[in-house]
């Protein structure tokens, strides 16, 4: 659909204004949210994410292109929380200390509300320990992990290393995420999975929560 293409090159070029405009406009001619948000707002995510992963493009930019999925991701969330939806697990979220950045885990957030996952969003510049002590409070089976800054992934290890220490491996998951984190860096410290983009991070929990 034009409209989703354009949202999306709208989006690369950080136009939040526009992004607004060319969200309400599909939310208007009745587009299905989800395909809003996938084709329209997280497939441009996704081209920025790539671009910064190859070194195309550098922090100002992507965080520019953040802003402007904001002004997306505003007008699309009342229509993807549903509040009525049984929840399918607890999941807790979260931006890692010393990273400030917060679009794709808040991203990830409404997804999971929207797949109907019971979501506790720490926040960002959320410490090891605090990923542990509300995962254990609330009963929670799976930690997920941000960070846009190469770093703050050494805080990633630290979680999973004080899982081990709890004897928590496997009782409570863990999937990692964010433009610097690879498959190899996953594996390398442990975590049960790495999400590339916020629709693999819905695959991720899924399959883990069910297995």
């Amino acid at each position: 659909m034009e409209i989703l293409q354009e949202l999306s090159t709208q989006l690369q070029l950080g136009n939040d204004e526009k992004v607004f405009e060319l969200t309400k406009q599909a939310i208007e001619q009745k587009i299905d949210p989800k395909i809003i948000l996938n084709n329209g707002l997280v497939a441009g995510m996704n081209v920025i994410g790539e671009q910064f992963r190859n070194h195309d493009i550098f922090l100002p930019e992507v965080l520019l292109a953040a802003k402007a999925m904001y002004a997306g991701m505003d007008q699309l969330k009342p229509l993807f929380i549903k509040e009525d939806m049984p929840a399918q697990g607890k999941i807790v979220i979260g931006t890692v200390k010393g990273d400030l950045h917060d679009l794709g885990k808040n991203l990830v957030g409404i997804m999971l509300k929207g797949a109907g996952f019971d979501v506790i969003d720490l926040g960002k510049n959320v410490p090891p320990e605090k990923f542990i002590e509300t995962a254990i409070k609330e009963d929670a089976k799976l930690i997920g992990m941000s960070a846009l800054l190469t770093t703050t992934m050494p805080v990633m290890k630290e979680v999973i290393d004080m899982l081990k220490q709890e004897n928590l491996m496997g009782k409570i998951k863990t999937v990692i995420g964010g433009a610097p984190i690879t498959e190899e860096y996953a594996k390398e410290i442990g975590a049960d999975a790495y999400a590339f983009d916020a629709a693999k991070s819905i695959e991720c929990v899924k399959y883990l929560l069910n297995n």
